[in-house]
């Protein structure tokens, strides 16, 4: 099974490589096993099974101890299954309009609760080499799809839910933004 790093590892502090492409076998390899592990953590009785697991909805390698620019997604939302396998994603449009989840982010790799809003894009475009499909695809998310792709991207970049919350005033309220 996968080992989370915590956040109090540097490794989390730090932006990733780029992966070299054609993707390595091994790097194949870590995409699947964290995929499996979200998977994992979706099921009840796995979770019963392994208290340690706590659900998730995205991994980012850094979090698994890999400073790659890979992350992976996976969760059932009413259209149906959302999965992602990304290799180097950036983001190559976004929105004006900001949006935050109104119970506020969590993280496989935070133990400790941190209350406040982390205000994001509501609208996002990511292009990236999708391991899963095997060729490079162009994500449009809108909503909490954006704000899941941006959590993970930011651990690409050594930066954690809660270095987006406002010191200051936790709860603040930006106008216009979308309660998710």
């Amino acid at each position: 099974m996968i080992r989370i790093t915590k956040d109090s590892a540097v490794s989390l502090h730090s932006k990733c490589k780029e992966v070299e492409m054609p993707l390595s076998k091994e790097n194949e390899e870590t995409l699947e096993e964290m995929l499996s592990y979200l998977i994992d953590s979706q099921d009840p009785n796995y979770r019963e099974a392994h208290p340690k697991c706590r659900e998730g909805v995205g991994l980012a390698a850094p979090q698994i101890g890999k400073n790659l620019r890979m992350l992976v997604v996976h969760y059932l939302k009413e259209e149906g299954e959302v999965t992602h396998c990304l290799v180097n994603p950036k983001v190559i449009a976004n929105s004006v309009k900001k949006c935050y989840l109104s119970s506020g982010e969590g993280c496989l790799s935070v133990d400790s609760p941190h209350p406040g809003y982390v205000y994001r894009d509501y609208r996002i475009t990511v292009k990236a080499y999708d391991s899963k499909l095997g060729f490079e695809v162009t994500i449009r998310a809108t909503g909490f799809d954006a704000i899941v792709l941006q959590h993970e991207l930011d651990h690409l970049d050594g930066i954690l839910f809660y270095d987006r919350i406002d010191k200051e005033n936790p709860m603040k309220i930006i106008p216009g933004a979308i309660a998710i």
